[in-house]
């Protein structure tokens, strides 16, 4: 069985991770002919959270599952704990007093309840009396409809959390209007991009990565570089003497760093922590996602027959939210860096071999299985391996240098 789970970020206010929505394939009864929808998600509840671990997929922050009224009235929920977990009821869930009876069982035991995609309805006034989240979608609510569910939040004390956020713009204004969460992809695309120029502190870390991808560089070049940079110099030599590679002896220079780790581990190293350098702005999420991304496009790669490429696609998921970090068009990112080109060509024109990768992890971001499932088989990708791969490196990038 090839169980899928993502998850998507849900920032506070100020822009710092708060929990994740938790997204398993959308319709399972394509793998259990045999049982009904509600089972089936009961399954992939029970193996994915019991078999990894919830804290480990959420990096301990809040879990937000989707349930169907079945799995609600089945009292699924009170498998996890109210601590990690947060009832998402769907849109369709109806106000019956069955699942009303569920609800404040469940608020009674500490759980906390968000409705999803609400709209306003006054049958619905039992359930707001229980829920401590109310989600809007941004992309299908009009103005006056987020105004009305504004004003019902605050009379039944709920905090609003809007979703689908995809643009800063719908971000401020969904500050304004009182939201106190908010998710959707709006911190990985760039922000005001007209007239804004890179900072020094950025163009010196671009420069730095100008020099670790070309061919030709300099060891002793790029020593002094580093050696310049107290911070990364720390974080390097720190990282090789780490328990990871379990040395009896201590490195303790730059060039000894270099010479044992490689010069393509190396630029991977630095290429790393430049990119956390370009994110100090940005929500850390954007940072994480670039590393999940790096290391899933890494493991894919192997997987796919490319394992001598596997740097050029660990680079591919580092760069791809680049111009979020920079709030640059990839256009004019892509112009100054001598990478590969078909690095530039998948950036750039989203088009070729290294896209087709790219779109793996997209695709599997945004929760889009039926489609993932179709590349999978294309590719011969045997069942299972992409959501390991994805675990994997949430893994990977929560304990990365």
């Amino acid at each position: 069985m090839d169980t899928f789970l993502a998850r998507q970020p849900i920032f506070d206010r100020n822009l710092n991770i708060y929990g994740y929505e938790l997204l398993f394939r959308a319709d399972p009864s394509n793998i259990f002919p045999e049982i009904d929808g509600d089972c089936a998600t009961a399954k992939i509840l029970s193996s994915s959270f019991f078999t990894v671990g919830i804290e480990e997929i959420t990096n301990g922050k809040k879990a937000f599952v989707n349930f169907t009224e079945e799995l609600l009235l089945q009292g699924t929920a009170h498998m996890f704990s109210s601590e990690t977990i947060i009832i998402e009821l769907l849109e369709n869930i109806s106000p019956s007093p069955e699942v009303i009876a569920a609800s404040q069982e469940l608020r009674k035991k500490h759980y906390d309840l968000a409705l999803d995609d609400f709209t306003w309805s006054e049958d619905f006034i039992p359930l707001l009396q229980e829920a401590t989240f109310i989600k809007i979608d941004f992309q299908q609510s009009s103005e006056q409809e987020i105004l009305t569910i504004s004003e019902m939040a605050k009379k039944y004390d709920c905090i609003l959390l809007a979703e689908k956020i995809e643009t800063y713009q719908e971000f401020n204004q969904a500050k304004s209007l009182g939201f106190g969460y908010f998710q959707g992809y709006f911190f990985s695309r760039p922000e005001m991009m007209q007239n804004k120029d890179i900072s020094p502190m950025k163009q010196n870390v671009l420069q730095l990565l100008m020099k670790v991808f070309c061919e030709d560089f300099s060891i002793d070049e790029l020593e002094e570089t580093i050696c310049r940079d107290v911070s990364m110099s720390f974080k390097l030599l720190n990282y090789i003497n780490s328990a990871a590679f379990s040395r009896l002896t201590p490195i303790q220079s730059v060039r000894q760093a270099i010479a044992f780790l490689g010069i393509n581990e190396f630029r991977i190293f630095v290429t790393v922590i430049a990119v956390a350098k370009l994110c100090q702005e940005k929500p850390s999420e954007l940072i994480r996602s670039s590393v999940i991304r790096a290391r899933f496009l890494a493991l894919l790669a192997i997987e796919l027959g490319k394992k001598k490429d596997k740097d050029i696609y660990f680079m591919l998921g580092l760069f791809s939210l680049i111009d979020a970090m920079l709030d640059h068009s990839m256009d004019e990112l892509m112009k100054n860096l001598p990478i590969n080109d078909a690095l530039k060509k998948a950036l750039t024109k989203r088009r070729g071999e290294l896209f087709s990768a790219l779109e793996f992890i997209e695709l599997y971001e945004q929760g889009e299985w039926d489609i993932l499932e179709q590349r999978s088989q294309a590719a011969e990708i045997p069942e299972g391996k992409i959501a390991s791969f994805y675990l994997e490196a949430i893994t990977w990038a929560d304990n990365c240098p």
